[in-house]
């Protein structure tokens, strides 16, 4: 399992992790994930409770290799893998049913759609989006979750953003004991209901999907991807020398 900076990624192949995940918890780290839980103690810990941690970034899984020794097999998306989901599970919706959480009114109602097309099937069940400031607000999180219960659902896709949607699956997943899978999948609800282009293939497989998303809104990505993702390798670079700190348990790597 490779060890990037501070968080361990479970090294699997994207069809075999269709076929083996029927519960838990799931977040998909990238970059800018890698960077906040140098940060955000909070959003550390809980990353350590989730059940997998999969390689979202090609970033990531390119640097894997030269810094920890070990390959990463797969880039298994958020955004490539819930949509693969459930067209997998298109004839199985007496144990898996889906509940979107995130996006605009529009974009979530336009993503249910498009799954349920794809699949042939009603394996999408029901979707809602959350106010602005809704992980604040009890009455909010209470309709949620009775929102979320009433569905049917079995499987809960959070896309409100980082660290957003992994700390409100981490505090209320106990509140939705019928959901049995829990997916932070970040804009992939926008991306279904096509409210925002992704990068060509060739383009994310160059690992250059970052500047894809830069120009397509250079406002809300320059500070990410310029400034506080910039860091990122010089990290690895320490972690590949073997000088890389945990900052939450002071743990030093031997080098690679």
């Amino acid at each position: 399992m490779p060890r990037i900076l501070n968080i361990d990624i479970d090294n699997l192949r994207f069809d075999d992790f269709l076929q083996k995940l029927t519960s838990g918890v799931v977040f998909t780290p990238n970059v800018d994930h890698v960077m906040k839980m140098q940060k955000d103690r909070d959003l550390y810990d809980m990353y350590q409770q989730a059940d997998y941690r999969v390689c979202d970034s090609r970033i990531i899984q390119l640097v894997s290799a030269w810094a920890t020794g070990e390959k990463i097999i797969d880039q298994i998306a958020g955004s490539d893998f819930f949509p693969a989901f459930c067209y997998h599970h298109r004839d199985n919706t007496a144990q898996i049913r889906v509940f979107l959480l995130g996006g605009t009114p529009d974009s979530v109602r336009q993503a249910q759609n498009k799954i349920n097309e794809r699949a042939g099937s009603q394996v999408a069940v029901g979707g809602y989006s959350p106010p602005f400031g809704f992980e604040h607000d009890p009455e909010e999180t209470e309709k949620i979750i009775e929102k979320i219960t009433h569905s049917g659902a079995t499987v809960l896709a959070v896309g409100v953003g980082a660290p957003k949607q992994e700390k409100w699956i981490m505090t209320h997943k106990d509140q939705l004991p019928a959901i049995k899978i829990f997916l932070g999948i970040g804009a992939t609800i926008d991306f279904i209901a096509g409210h925002r282009k992704r990068a060509a293939p060739w383009v994310s497989r160059m690992g250059l999907e970052w500047a894809f998303r830069l120009m397509q809104e250079p406002g809300r990505m320059f500070r990410r991807y310029l400034i506080e993702n910039l860091p990122f390798f010089w990290l690895i670079l320490k972690q590949k020398v073997g000088r890389y700190q945990n900052p939450w348990t002071k743990d030093l790597p031997s080098p690679s």
